[in-house]
């Protein structure tokens, strides 16, 4: 059974989205307030969160960070602001998906299944979609039956876009995830002439896709 956890501190929209989302398969626990919701990830088996950005005792997007850096599970921000600013502070900090208020519960309901459905395909190591088939444990990726070579680095690089396909992974991000320590050493353009090797290795010109001035993702249609 799926556990989402909600941080909200408005107790009727927290009502109302555990009413709209519990069901036999999903777990709903409430918290409205930073210090009991990270009680909950600590104690709890956590497949979501859903949080607001200003709560009374901090800065939800503070505790994205820490959600991220400590917990690696994802998360959808529930907020009244809706500027470009908070947007990309939370893609930045690495939320899931991002829903202003006031929304549809129906679409709330939709976005809760898409990322549970995204944390249970991370969990497997063989990825088809259309003619690209990529089996990671056992380092073998072909497109159109047709094998495909690839490099340590562009492996790591392959399975951080498929692992969040649909969302935009930053330039920052990928850096760190594929290179680590070793960042001092890579030149700025080597990203971009990582993923540009990637993409005619595959010839996923289609898929790989760049978001100017933030960072890159591959294409999500289910």
């Amino acid at each position: 059974m799926d556990k989402i956890l909600i941080v909200e501190d408005d107790r009727a929209l927290s009502e109302g989205v555990s009413i709209a989302l519990k069901n036999l398969e999903i777990q709903i626990i409430q918290s409205n307030n930073l210090a009991d919701a990270e009680t909950v990830l600590i104690n709890q088996g956590i497949d979501l969160v859903l949080l607001d950005i200003h709560l009374p005792d901090g800065n939800g997007l503070e505790f994205l960070k820490k959600i991220k850096h400590s917990f690696n599970i994802p998360v959808i921000l529930l907020t009244a602001n809706d500027t470009e600013m908070d947007i990309v502070l939370g893609l930045e900090y690495g939320a899931n998906d991002y829903i202003t208020k006031p929304f549809s519960l129906a679409v709330l309901r939709a976005r809760v299944n898409t990322q549970l459905r995204r944390k249970q395909e991370k969990k497997q190591e063989l990825f088809v979609m259309d003619e690209f088939v990529f089996d990671f444990n056992k380092m073998i990726f072909s497109k159109n039956k047709q094998s495909v070579e690839l490099s340590k680095t562009e492996q790591k690089l392959l399975r951080i876009l498929i692992e969040n396909r649909g969302i935009t992974v930053m330039r920052e991000k990928l850096l760190d995830q594929v290179w680590g320590n070793e960042q001092e050493f890579i030149d700025g353009n080597t990203l971009s002439v990582t993923i540009k090797r990637l993409r005619d290795k595959l010839d996923a010109v289609e898929e790989i896709k760049t978001i100017y001035g933030l960072g890159y993702s591959w294409r999500w249609d289910k």
